[in-house]
């Protein structure tokens, strides 16, 4: 079997015979522009976004016979003809057997390069794939090598198909949107200019080109062109065995004009001698522009065989040095996954939660629970731009405290739905606090909380529940108060109001409604009656924290109250009386929602600080209470979970039913997260998930039990088959939550093993069948699905930063608190992270020459460019560097802090 080797520190890696297994795909993006995927055959596809597809959209369902896409053909006097991508008829016969070219895959960020050699041909093929960093343009580098002993003419012929329009045409009128495209010829290559894009609701007409262009390495043009299906194919023949590479059929001259067909970049370049072991270089090039007159220059800069090797160079460069977490532990090819892990967030930047194979569902944008999550890893990488995006993406809250759930091409663009349905996932509210304050721990920035931002505003209303008759596009899409001025609210304002709104809409085990789901997007059938514990939870240590902030803030700023719109004063009401009932509290949201459901009076409340905090504690404590009396289940002495969620016909949804056991992950990582969970109850839990969750094969800790039946009153997950995403699969997003949960009670061991197991399940090659990463989730089988665009990543990343390497932010101080295992040190004891924080780069090293547990009495000492630093007394965390000091120190240089543990 294969395996996945690591030739560097940076992650590059190779495959032998790479085409052998199935699913493989790899990431070819520029920051901006082209998003494109490449298969271990050229497969795979290319766009802009969802209205402008340079290849063919592809799934992972046609992935595997998508062949009419890239490829790289020699036509060699004597031989025959050959596909240096391995992409054609024979060899697909000839693949498992003895005549099957050898071939090697190499990757690294954003670029791919594949090798192939034939002995019955006398050919070896490099073909360097990647996107340029501005995302212009995709670049094709074919190198060919005549491995015999005797000269080798040979005719080139470049294939790229172009698509050229949206991929909602891939079955709807696709004849019929071929006939708007117009084909040119050029020196250099074929564009696509189509008449109009196809709307039914409304033709536009298009501005856009595609194209594919070509060059010898020498920047010498093509012979000629085939720049139709009908022309490179002919009749009878495919994309596998193409009439134009199979005869001497002429090509077409540069300056035609083809109308109304399938367009393709096939490109054929004058016959060639190649002298014996001699090298000779083409370069492919294509993209997609609105403005056709700059196809020349951007082609003309990367014509010739230096100028795509620089530009290759430059997109190397660029993407490593985006990748700036690193880590160095005791196993190096771990340390090299991390890296890909670590990059996973900036792929979801890029691709949002599509455009790539396996994540053929929506039609772009991210979603706003990904948002805030994927900031989380760009405040450990990046965190200079990510206080403008938290403050715009603020703008995204509607007054009711839902919000816009996809975030639109630029940022502070929101879109209601990706498929124009109403409808509210009762866990949306919850994450941008989360984001918030983790920036602020960061930064030590309160500030942000009195930025002032705008309110969403559309057609829906009362927390999805109807409709504002009085809305319309001319209202716009900013909330608006009886004067017609735009509202705006600061920062802090949004976060009271988002949780305190779910804390009174609350179903009928005054647990918080599900409606059209939570975290888990599947459990889509309970609107009505549906409640989720697990986020009731999640939310009580929000409303705590939130009051932690305001105290904070209090102590720094001196403020001591602060301004609300007045229609928001009624949901500080308090008491038992109202927490306890479900009538009291729907009441209570019931008249806010009245208030507001058109527009704001504009009319401000001063409340006080200490009161507003003494309110959040109260509903917080309130909570958790609540759920240890109402949904704690026991099993036995040993073993213990929480019920997590109420059906659609108000029944709970763990426990024991019919003998057999039923119990969620997500269910107990909020318990255990939010410190709902006693400390014996979390051990109680850690029993149960390693009895019934826990499969080694399958990756580790899965979603959920064997329910055993469909479930049509909770959500589509169980119609799904049982071990399948949702629906028990390893989920990889909830088990590093799981992790992550357990860390911060001091349940280190327990994390460790949740993390352990899911990087082991990535890297058994064997078993996972895909290139370094962490994927969405392992299958039954333990094959690793739906790679690249996961929240898991980002979680992955924090937790191992925050929590078992313990370096995080403490209101803008960098605080270290490791919780590394033994087993994570080099030979030598030393276990180390490079990042950055306060705009300083650091390298923190974790000394541990004894390798017993990282605990704080055992820190001996401390030092930062080899001077002493003081230790903290009777704190949690071993060292605690102050912002002030930190500022102070040189940004040009890396700055070593060493921690040295000891018995």
């Amino acid at each position: 079997m294969g395996q996945i080797e690591f030739f560097d520190q940076q992650g590059s890696f190779r495959v032998h015979q790479p085409e052998n297994y199935s699913g493989l795909y790899f990431p070819l993006a520029g920051d901006g522009g082209l998003k494109s995927c490449v298969t271990p055959t050229l497969g795979g596809d290319s766009k802009t976004d969802q209205n402008h597809f340079l290849l063919e959209p592809v799934s992972i369902e046609n992935l595997h016979n998508n062949k009419n896409t890239r490829n790289f053909w020699c036509r060699v006097k004597n031989r025959g003809y050959w596909s240096a991508c391995g992409s054609s008829a024979e060899a697909e016969l000839q693949r498992f057997t003895e005549e099957q070219d050898e071939s090697v895959l190499e990757a690294g960020f954003m670029w791919q390069k594949l090798t192939r050699s034939s002995r019955a041909y006398g050919l070896k093929a490099e073909i360097t794939s990647f996107v340029t960093v501005d995302g212009a343009v995709e670049v094709m580098m074919t190198e060919l090598t005549n491995m015999t002993e005797e000269t080798l003419e040979i005719t080139p012929v470049a294939v790229m198909p172009v698509y050229g329009r949206s991929a909602d045409n891939i079955r709807d009128h696709r004849h019929v949107t071929s006939l708007l495209h117009r084909i040119r010829t050029t020196e250099y290559g074929v564009e696509v200019t189509p008449t109009m894009s196809f709307d039914e609701r409304g033709h536009q007409k298009n501005k856009t080109t595609y194209f594919v262009y070509g060059s010898t390495g020498a920047g010498e043009a093509p012979a000629s062109f085939y720049p139709t299906v009908a022309a490179l194919i002919g009749e009878g023949g495919s994309f596998l065995i193409p009439e134009a590479v199979r005869t001497e059929k002429p090509g077409i001259a540069a300056g035609i004009l083809m109308e109304g067909k399938e367009a393709v970049g096939g490109i054929r370049f004058a016959e060639i001698s190649i002298k014996p072991h001699e090298k000779v270089c083409y370069n492919i090039l294509a993209g997609i522009t609105d403005d056709r007159d700059q196809i020349e220059t951007l082609t003309a800069a990367l014509r010739k065989e230096k100028q795509v090797r620089a530009a290759y160079d430059a997109v190397k460069r660029y993407w490593t040095e985006k990748v700036n977490v690193t880590f160095k532990t005791g196993n190096p090819d771990a340390d090299n996954y991390m890296r890909w892990i670590t990059f996973q967030p900036v792929l979801r930047r890029i691709y949002g939660c599509s455009f790539l194979p396996y994540h053929d569902y929506g039609k772009g944008g991210r979603g706003w629970r990904d948002l805030w999550q994927d900031c989380l890893a760009l405040l450990l990488m990046d965190p200079s731009e990510v206080r403008q995006m938290i403050v715009d993406h603020f703008g995204g809250v509607r007054i009711d405290g839902t919000n816009a759930t996809i975030i639109g091409n630029a940022q502070g663009e929101f879109i209601a739905d990706r498929n124009h349905i109403t409808r509210v996932w009762m866990d949306h509210a919850f994450w941008p606090f989360v984001t918030t304050k983790f920036y602020i721990d960061q930064t030590g920035d309160l500030e942000v909380l009195f930025e002032r931002v705008p309110y969403f505003k559309d057609l829906q209303s009362k927390r999805g529940t109807d409709h504002d008759a009085g809305w319309n596009a001319e209202y716009g899409e900013r909330q608006r108060t009886e004067g017609g001025e735009v509202y705006f609210g600061s920062i802090l304002e949004h976060l009271l109001l988002q949780n305190l709104c779910a804390f009174y809409d609350v179903g009928e085990h005054n647990e918080i409604r599900l409606h059209g789901a939570d975290w888990n997007d599947a459990l889509d059938m309970a609107w009505e009656n549906g409640e989720s514990v697990a986020f009731t939870s999640a939310y009580a240590e929000n409303l705590k924290e939130i009051a932690q902030c305001i105290r904070w803030l209090e102590q720094t700023t001196g403020w001591k109250r602060f301004e609300i719109a007045e229609e928001m004063e009624i949901l500080f009401a308090g008491g038992r009386e109202v927490y306890e009932s479900v009538e009291k509290k729907r009441e209570i949201l019931a008249r806010y929602l009245n208030t507001c459901s058109h527009n704001l009076s504009g009319q401000m409340v001063i409340v006080k600080a200490e009161q507003v905090c003494r309110n959040l504690e109260e509903k917080a404590d309130w909570l958790m209470e609540h759920i240890r009396a109402n949904e704690w289940i026991t099993e036995d002495e040993e073993h213990g979970w929480f019920n997590g969620y109420y059906d659609n016909h108000k029944n709970p949804v763990e426990g024991l039913k019919d003998g057999k056991v039923r119990m969620m992950l997500t269910s107990q990582v909020f318990a255990i997260m939010s410190k709902t969970a006693t400390e014996e109850q979390v051990r109680k839990i850690c029993r149960s998930a390693d009895r019934y969750l826990y499969d080694e094969k399958a990756g580790g800790y899965r979603l959920n039990t064997d329910f055993g039946e469909e479930k049509t009153d909770l959500g589509r997950m169980f119609g799904f088959a049982y071990g399948e995403k949702e629906n028990g699969a390893v989920f990889s997003h909830m088990a590093v939550m799981y992790a992550n949960a357990l860390y911060r009670r001091g349940f280190a061991r327990e994390g460790y093993k949740v993390l352990q197991s899911l990087l082991d399940a990535a890297m058994r090659f064997e078993n996972s069948r895909m290139y370094p990463g962490l994927p969405e989730y392992f299958d039954l089988s333990g094959r690793g699905m739906y790679a690249y665009l996961t929240g898991a990543a980002s979680w992955y990343l924090l937790t191992m930063v925050t929590e078992v390497f313990g370096v995080k932010g403490m209101m803008g101080d960098l605080v270290i608190a490791p919780s590394l295992m033994p087993e994570q040190f080099d030979e030598q004891g030393n276990a180390e992270v490079k990042l950055t924080f306060a705009g300083k780069k650091f390298r923190i090293i974790i000394s541990n020459p004894e390798k017993c547990e990282c605990k704080r009495e055992r820190v001996k000492e401390a030092f930062c460019d080899g001077n002493p630093l003081e230790m903290d007394e009777g704190t949690e965390y071993a060292l605690r560097i102050k912002q002030e000091w930190i500022k102070h120190l040189p940004a040009e240089k890396e700055h070593v802090i060493k921690v040295v543990f000891g018995r």
